[in-house]
């Protein structure tokens, strides 16, 4: 499968992109604004792959390019650039049947931590489902993963991550997707209409990592 991971020089877009790598055999290219830069990243992932004996070849170029030749395109951008970007994607014809999973989530922060802030529609992935042609079907998915401890390819994970769709398809290809990561179980939460409630664990997580010197890194698991 080929694999886009937009923002993928970012937190969350690099610890999917070396998860998604040392896991599993899917092609990976990393998307940014600048295509030198996603270049230049992508170097320097092959070579910390190489450092666990993971030997594998990843793709850096622009977000266009990278979302055009993909399979599945992983938005893991910032809340307030994804409408643009999905929009300029479109624009570019870069897309067409791809699916789109986000994992963005809008916070802002003050004096006691971080706090959920979606956008009009309800949440940021029923405003990229909104943004997206009709023909690109969208999923959220990775919201609640702690991006330090996807990235570091020593650390063991054991939590599980929530799948949102409206077509109940697309949300099997996203599990399916998903359980190829070592240590990260998906489970599907219904459609769209749902994502703001898995959206809102994120800055909950975040603020318990703050306040708790032993929880660095907190992720979910249900039982």
């Amino acid at each position: 499968m080929e694999l886009a991971i937009l923002g993928g020089t970012g937190d969350i877009g690099e610890g999917l992109a070396m998860r998604f790598a040392a896991d599993t055999d899917h092609a990976i290219t990393i998307g940014s604004r600048d295509a030198a830069k996603a270049s230049e990243r992508a170097r320097t992932y092959e070579e910390r792959l190489a450092a666990h004996g993971v030997e594998t070849e990843i793709n850096g170029t622009d977000n266009s390019s990278a979302a055009a030749s993909a399979d599945v395109v992983i938005l893991a951008i910032p809340p307030h650039h994804v409408g643009d970007t999905v929009e300029a994607l479109a624009e570019d014809d870069a897309l067409s049947d791809q699916l789109l999973i986000s994992p963005a989530v809008g916070m802002n922060g003050d004096g006691d931590g971080l706090h959920y802030r979606p956008p009009s529609t309800g949440s940021v992935t029923e405003f990229v489902a909104e943004r997206a042609p009709e023909s690109v079907p969208v999923a959220g998915a990775f919201h609640n993963l702690a991006a330090d401890r996807l990235s570091d390819l020593e650390a063991t994970l054991d939590v599980d991550t929530l799948v949102v769709a409206d077509d109940s398809a697309v949300s099997d290809r996203v599990v399916s997707l998903t359980a190829d990561l070592a240590g990260v179980r998906p489970i599907p939460a219904g459609p769209l209409s749902n994502a703001a409630e898995v959206e809102s664990l994120t800055p909950l997580l975040i603020n318990i990592a703050r306040y708790n010197e032993d929880m660095h890194d907190v992720g979910v698991s249900f039982t």
